[in-house]
């Protein structure tokens, strides 16, 4: 394998369900991490053992793999899917909302990834004209743990046989060795969030450098895979037009813009119970004191001006490098989407239409397909609130 990381450490012990100690995600880490403790767990024996933040649990799932993203029912959402594989992160962003979702001390993966894949092919199978944009990157990183459990040697060939589903890897690592000689057969967007400089160096923990992430996505790209980026979570600070646009200007001095199936914008929100996790570690912690209104949904939003101030700098200056590439806005409202990209997700089908569009023109993945994803997963919009109407003019 390449170079690793430098600053994201392997997993020194390991507590294995019983039943998938013979899975092939356990036999990878049995082979990759020779020197690990590897430990045996049933349904006695765990509370005998106290867990730390780099040790790894690998479980016999018993739930879904396959989710809808968690959407917002006020907002715009992309229609996305998640295939469930595991939860937490060690990179240790600041920011990260995972610290309010999951109470748990270490990473925690699924080892019954057969059980994974076959209800993922009768998934796929039972809706044929259906495009389905499917994600690992919600609950973990994709890719954190990818050099000791080898998960990308299961799934991107699995994508790869797939006529009416895509795949995305969504990564702040440089972990992309073993995707390098993968059969994808351009069913597999890699991507990155990148951010700007400052937070990157400062807010990310043991992420990538930017310029490493960067490197990484071109020989993605060299590869044959298409590509995705996320700018998400967007900061408002002083010099923050400077930093995006840097950032915006050395994404496209690696990356070919032709090989960008979409870019997400998204500014920073958070629930209050994250604001109260992240000051306990951080008392200074400037970014959760600034000029944010409480949200329909409980989160804390910028005001509909720094927002729309944020996504129009940043969106123009990527429109310099490639006017054609899609777009959009991540949890926003319509009338933020239009007074920032100067039009409504209506007006082009939905946001979920949109980048099915942006998918088929790239990928020429799901061509035959006739209907999204988003219709089948997606709860239906509730009436508006009159707390929404009063807030209108400034969230």
């Amino acid at each position: 394998m390449g170079k690793m990381s430098r600053v994201i450490k392997s997993p020194k012990r390991i507590f294995v369900h019983e039943s998938v100690w013979n899975s092939p995600v356990v036999e990878n880490l049995r082979k990759n991490l020779p020197e690990a403790s590897f430990h045996v767990l049933d349904f006695q024996n765990r509370e005998n053992f106290t867990f730390f933040p780099y040790d790894l649990e690998v479980v016999d799932f018993k739930g879904r793999f396959i989710r809808s993203c968690p959407a917002t029912k006020f907002y715009h959402c992309c229609g996305y899917v998640i295939l469930h594989f595991g939860e937490l992160c060690s990179i240790g962003c600041t920011y990260c909302i995972l610290q309010a979702y999951w109470n748990q001390p270490c990473l925690r993966i699924f080892g019954n990834t057969d059980r994974m894949l076959r209800e993922l092919q009768d998934f796929l199978d039972h809706h044929p004209d259906t495009l389905f944009r499917i994600g690992t990157g919600e609950f973990t990183d994709s890719l954190l743990l990818d050099p000791w459990t080898g998960f990308s040697e299961i799934i991107v060939p699995f994508f790869a046989r797939q006529k009416n589903a895509i795949l995305e890897l969504k990564t702040k690592t440089s972990f992309v060795d073993r995707l390098l000689e993968l059969p994808h057969d351009g069913h597999t967007i890699v991507a990155w969030s990148l951010n700007a400089p400052s937070i990157s160096q400062k807010e990310e923990g043991k992420a990538a450098p930017l310029e490493v992430r960067l490197q990484m996505a071109k020989k993605c790209a060299e590869r044959g895979y298409f590509l995705a980026f996320h700018f998400d979570p967007l900061f408002y600070f002083p010099g923050w037009e400077e930093e995006y646009s840097h950032t915006i200007d050395r994404l496209f001095s690696y990356v070919p813009s032709d090989q960008i199936v979409y870019i997400s914008l998204g500014a920073f929100r958070f629930m209050p119970e994250l604001k109260e996790i992240i000051l306990i570690k951080r008392p200074q912690w400037k970014y959760a004191s600034g000029e944010f209104v409480p949200c329909p949904d409980r989160k804390r939003r910028y005001f509909k001006g720094i927002r729309i101030k944020l996504y129009k700098h940043i969106a123009s200056r990527i429109r310099r490098h490639a006017p054609d590439v899609c777009v959009y806005l991540c949890m926003e409202n319509g009338t933020v989407w239009k007074q920032s990209l100067g039009f409504h997700p209506s007006e082009q089908g939905g946001l979920p239409s949109m980048l099915d569009l942006a998918v088929k023109k790239c990928m020429k993945v799901g061509l035959h397909c006739s209907r999204s994803a988003a219709p089948l997963l997606l709860q239906k919009p509730q009436p508006y609130s009159s707390d929404v109407f009063t807030l209108s003019k400034i969230i």
